[in-house]
């Protein structure tokens, strides 16, 4: 049986020049190697903000470890077609910066939580952020959020059941930039947002060590979060998602296990959509970061009977981030060409799961 068409109006979604629509699903090209900030562009965070307009952060450069990059911002006004020429949210005048993540709060402050690299790999970061008050136009100055060497962001926020903020991150160990060390392990930074505090939670532990969580809140108290595994990024057998559940709100964690899911050692999005379907983006291989597939869940994460390819073929599309919009569209946006290039895609729920 073939799947309902369900291509949507330029217009609407407000898309840029270069874009493309195939069987239900919505592609655009939103910034190359071409654009002014280095070729290297890598990795993309998204949010609605509450006026409709989007934004979009990216850290760019002459590549990964380049000792000059720069977190780069982009707006989508509601009811437009362009993005905005991307322009220097955050920049360290003697280290690297990167994985930036944007992220507008229940009551309109927007957050962004970014890298600073004080060494020559990931292991020697530690996390700053910014917040705005007029919706990403100005921004405050930059606040150290965690200290710990090795200390990483790279998912958004959620907004738990109590009202205060849970904003995944990581401990990257090792020292290597092709390995990730056993020992590192994801944990949360929990937002009191009576106190304006942020404060640890414990951490996920697995025996090859993951990294990069996203989460989500089935119940009240009751949290899933999904992991990047740990390890190199050879060819190998053995890789999987990470899974692991807190029954307190997000302060303890089981044992990182692994899932049915297969990692080649690449970042992964969990996100909840309003039906309270979970939606899972992810590359099911070892080895390859192709294709790139969303899977849906109906069951709070158990099984996910639901699955389509958002990009295939040749090549790598990689770092998802999802949001759900206001109008019920879930945007995807990802990197490719050797992380450098942005995309993203539109859909809807039942591009998925419709017949």
């Amino acid at each position: 049986m073939t799947r309902r068409a369900l291509l949507f109006a330029n217009a609407s979604l407000g898309l840029g020049a270069s874009l493309g629509a195939a069987g239900g699903i919505v592609y655009e090209r939103i910034f190359g190697p071409e654009t002014p900030n280095g070729p290297y562009k890598h990795p993309a965070s998204i949010t609605e903000l509450d006026n409709g307009d989007l934004l979009l952060v990216y850290y760019g450069g002459a590549g990964e470890y380049a000792t000059e990059t720069a977190v780069y911002g982009s707006r989508l006004r509601k009811g437009e077609r362009r993005w905005t020429q991307p322009q220097v949210l955050a920049k360290d005048p003697f280290r690297s910066v990167g994985n930036p993540v944007i992220w507008q709060a229940p009551d309109g402050i927007v957050w962004l939580f970014y890298v600073v690299r004080f060494g020559s790999t990931w292991s020697d970061s530690r996390i700053q952020c910014k917040i705005s008050r007029d919706r990403g136009h100005s921004w405050s100055d930059a606040s150290l959020l965690a200290l710990e060497a090795g200390m990483m962001v790279r998912g958004r926020p959620i907004v738990l059941t109590g009202g205060d903020y849970l904003l995944p991150v990581y401990q990257e160990t090792g020292h290597d930039t092709e390995f990730v060390g056993p020992d590192s392990t994801s944990l949360f930074l929990r937002y009191d947002r009576r106190s304006g505090q942020w404060r640890q939670t414990g951490r996920i532990r697995s025996p090859n060590g993951n990294i990069q969580p996203a989460v989500v809140e089935i119940a009240e108290n009751r949290l899933l979060a999904f992991c990047r595994r740990g390890g190199g990024y050879g060819p190998g057998t053995h890789g999987y998602i990470i899974r692991s559940e807190s029954y307190d709100g997000g302060w303890t964690w089981s044992e990182g296990r692994d899932t049915e899911f297969p990692n080649p050692n690449a970042a992964i999005e969990l996100i909840r959509l309003r039906s309270g379907r979970l939606l899972l983006v992810y590359n099911p291989s070892m080895t390859e970061r192709t294709p790139l597939t969303a899977a849906l869940s109906a069951d709070g994460g158990n099984t996910f009977p639901w699955r389509r390819n958002i990009a295939e073929g040749a090549g790598d599309f990689a770092y998802p981030v999802a949001i759900q919009t206001a109008d019920g569209k879930i945007h995807v946006v990802y990197t490719s060409n050797r992380r450098t290039v942005i995309n993203r895609a539109v859909f809807d729920e039942e591009w998925i799961s419709g017949p």
